[in-house]
């Protein structure tokens, strides 16, 4: 059974002052839940009884499990359709560290406000193998139970921070190449891209700020194929990210090809 106090700390948790205040978060769906369980302190699980009986093997770092029916996870539910299993995690306390972010490739991203296209983001990385998302303080709140949802696990994966432009960019300055997504770029597809650096994503109005900006030291664009005069003024953030990422990693792995098929020829 739940109870009326657990059903308010649950739903309390949507809101983001609780949240900051609790450094709770809470999670949804088996999906995310096995992930999450795996890297983030479990302060309550609610289950199905039928959810427990497949997945008791992953409960024992739980503080508090309760077995509950379909109907009190409903009225304790934020999501539109609820599942059979509902988590509250204990949030980290992330910090990025600039020398370990610029031997690899990363993502800034410049006051992303809305919470779907971060956790899209944050899933993104993960399919990409980067490890590592900063968030400038006018993000959206990584544990916004939107966020979360988006991420589909992949919160667990990813290491996410919030910090400043102006305490992230300058250790990494001329050290790390720093990618800045314009509409007016270079073609992204006609550039040399670098196997570290940082890409920066910008708001989805008005793009990357003048702040974060003057750290940009490679103006990129996705092009467009427009037919007539017509075509959209801009890409969704998120999808954005996706091909920027794509062509990032294309780039390396025909970088591999090559390499290899140079070794190969001098055999």
């Amino acid at each position: 059974m739940l109870s009326k106090n657990k059903i308010r700390l649950i739903k309390s948790l949507d809101s983001k002052k609780a949240r900051e205040e609790t450094h709770l978060f809470i999670a949804e769906g088996g999906k995310s839940v096995i992930d999450l369980i795996k890297a983030f302190d479990c302060e309550l699980l609610v289950a199905t009884g039928e959810w427990l009986t497949e997945h008791g093997h992953l409960l024992n770092g739980c503080k508090e499990v309760i077995e509950a029916p379909h109907d009190d996870i409903r009225r304790a539910s934020l999501l539109k359709n609820p599942q059979d299993v509902l988590a509250i995690f204990r949030q980290h306390d992330m910090q990025a560290a600039p020398q370990e972010v610029g031997r690899q490739l990363a993502i800034y991203l410049d006051n992303v406000q809305d919470p779907g296209n971060l956790g899209t983001i944050l899933r993104l990385a993960d399919w990409f193998g980067i490890s590592h998302v900063a968030c400038s303080p006018g993000c959206a709140d990584i544990y916004n139970p939107k966020t979360v949802q988006a991420t589909m696990g992949s919160l667990a994966r990813v290491r996410v921070c919030t910090v400043a432009a102006d305490d992230f960019f300058p250790p990494l300055s001329g050290k790390t190449p720093v990618y800045g997504t314009y509409m007016d770029g270079d073609n992204i597809y006609d550039r040399e891209l670098s196997e570290h650096g940082i890409i920066i994503m910008g708001n989805e109005g008005n793009g990357i700020s003048p702040a974060t900006a003057r750290y940009v030291t490679d103006r990129i664009a996705i092009p467009s194929m427009p037919h007539g005069d017509s075509h959209p003024e801009s890409l969704n953030v998120a999808i954005a990210t996706a091909i920027t990422c794509s062509e990032f990693l294309r780039y390396r792995l025909a970088g591999h090809t090559g390499a290899m098929m140079r070794h190969t020829d001098k055999k």
